[in-house]
């Protein structure tokens, strides 16, 4: 039997150890590398794009010759008015890139020794990073896989039987479940939704899937109006989970890796950030035979690229 990736050395190229040796020097310097890969490192404004600069090395920071703006390597990054050391944030995103199905924000404070809502929010804006290379606007071909999976607005049962309710009701649920839709290629790319009913993957299916394509789903009735533009494959799952190279379980193992993500590592899920969690497992899959030192790079570089979050910066404050 052939040796999973995750336990071969070729997916192990960056620890912890190694980050903390190095310093923080080297951790900053590897921001600049990756902000200002075109100069290797060197500033560029990003004002009037000037790529003449004065280094203010007592506090980090740069001044364009050109029309006297300073600013930092995070300047308009979702990095803007951090507090962390680059040493911690370089970890940080070490952490998040190893733990396959995600890493509770409990564990994170921890490993970083700093409060877990400071975690919290760092995770989140990593989260619209790895969502750039996942929410690329760029529809899907070949062979698409669509699905859809149940997550949140649980109800606990009352401990009596008497006091039982039928939680398929509508007026005994919460109101909090929602569906996460999932488009994904045999061997290519992963790309999630969140809805409130699966019947919704239709009009995403239109929207985000080559006509050129073939597709696979299940026997859910409201697939049936995908024949109308696609070849579909179907596949009854009351009887069978694969018949003759017709499945869905590209989509299901996204599904799995999420369900335990959410499950085994969260616990809770909001459904107002469900989204953040749906495009981090997809990122997971999409690179999941990547090692973890490019990994680590790939989202140092779109940390870099990604502007000042809208929804994460301040989010505290304003929440007080």
């Amino acid at each position: 039997m052939a040796q999973h990736f995750l336990l071969s050395a070729a997916s192990r190229t960056l620890s912890l150890r190694s980050i903390y040796k190095a310093g923080e020097a080297a951790a900053y310097e590897t921001f600049c590398k990756m902000r200002w890969p075109e100069t290797d490192g060197e500033a560029v404004c990003p004002r009037c794009g000037h790529d003449e600069t004065y280094s203010i090395t007592t506090r980090r920071k740069f001044k364009c010759k050109g029309c006297a703006h300073q600013f930092s390597v995070t300047s308009g990054t979702i990095f803007a008015s951090r507090k962390m050391d680059f040493v911690d944030l370089l970890a940080a995103i070490c952490i998040i890139v190893n733990a396959s199905k995600g890493v509770s924000m409990v564990q994170l404070s921890r490993d970083l020794d700093c409060q877990c809502k400071t975690a919290f929010v760092l995770a989140h804006k990593l989260r619209e990073a790895m969502a750039l290379e996942v929410q690329t606007g760029e529809v899907l071909n070949g062979h698409v896989e669509v699905d859809g999976a149940y997550f949140g607005g649980h109800v606990r049962p009352e401990n009596r039987k008497e006091d039982r309710k039928d939680r398929r009701l509508k007026e005994n649920q919460t109101g909090k479940r929602r569906v996460v839709v999932v488009l994904r290629e045999r061997d290519g790319r992963t790309l999630p939704f969140v809805a409130k009913q699966e019947a919704e993957g239709v009009e995403l299916a239109k929207e985000n899937v080559s006509r050129t394509a073939t597709l696979s789903a299940d026997e859910a009735s409201h697939w049936d109006l995908l024949h109308a533009g696609w070849s579909v494959d179907r596949v009854n799952h009351s009887q069978m989970y694969s018949d003759h190279g017709k499945h869905t379980n590209m989509a299901e193992s996204y599904f799995s890796r999420l369900r335990r993500m959410v499950v085994g590592q969260h616990h809770h899920v909001s459904p107002q950030y469900l989204y953040q969690y749906a495009n981090h497992a997809a990122w997971l899959e999409d690179n999941r035979r990547t090692d973890n030192g490019t990994l680590a790079h790939i989202m140092v570089s779109n940390a870099m690229d990604a502007p000042v979050s809208r929804n994460w910066k301040g989010y505290w404050q304003r929440a007080a």
